[in-house]
């Protein structure tokens, strides 16, 4: 039976997704996140979000947000069941970034973030003169564990998880699932048997995987 280690605590239904497949599932958060205080208008016009800690971060703030733009759709779906109005949601900040310039030019923007954020909004909205306050919400701290086992393949959903793995272990298992192309330039720096999902969903790392590992078997 091949062996999987995921680097993130994974839901019930995300478990039986491996299981079900025949595949056996080691996993752990490779990295903490720590939610910070933070001060900000009580109303905000147009706010801009990349991750779900960025919003679950916000959620105890009871801000008053009339437009959400965000990056991922377990972002988009997390917005959406607390009462936030979504107005554009990508699969990748590059591409929320490319939006905003050619559809919200002299408009202004909050931006929630992690202390360890993709630099392509800020500084594609620098680049064009767009207003934006960048607020820190949470922080992103590794949490490396060393394994002596080898596994078929590792699920990696950051860039930050793939350094705190690769802080005490090598990039040795025979293939690599990251969540997206950011994560995947990280883990390429490592190996060369990566693989990216096909959306930036942790199921759709898991449908990869699952794929990968019946091909090679």
């Amino acid at each position: 039976m091949p062996t999987v280690l995921a680097t993130k605590k994974l839901t019930e239904n995300q478990r039986s997704l491996l299981l079900n497949a025949g595949i056996s599932l080691v996993e752990y958060n490779a990295i903490k996140i720590e939610f910070i205080p933070f001060e900000v208008p009580a109303t905000i016009e147009k706010a801009i979000f990349t991750s779900q800690n960025a919003v679950n971060a916000v959620m105890s703030y009871e801000l008053g947000v009339s437009s959400c733009f965000c990056v991922g759709e377990k972002t988009s779906q997390l917005l959406d069941d607390n009462g936030f109005s979504v107005i554009k949601m990508t699969e990748y900040a590059s591409e929320l970034a490319d939006y905003l310039v050619k559809n919200h030019k002299g408009e202004a923007f909050h931006f929630f973030c992690g202390n360890i954020r993709s630099d392509e909004i800020p500084s594609k909205l620098k680049e064009n003169n767009i207003a934006f306050e960048e607020i820190e919400v949470y922080k992103t701290m590794l949490a490396p564990k060393k394994f002596d086992t080898m596994f078929n393949a590792i699920l990696f959903f950051s860039p930050s998880a793939v350094r705190s793995y690769i802080s005490e272990n090598k990039m040795n298992a025979a293939k690599i699932i990251c969540i997206g192309t950011t994560t995947a330039s990280e883990a390429k720096k490592y190996t060369e048997n990566v693989l990216i999902s096909k959306t930036t969903t942790v199921e759709s790392v898991i449908e990869k995987a699952i794929k990968a590992l019946r091909e090679i078997s």
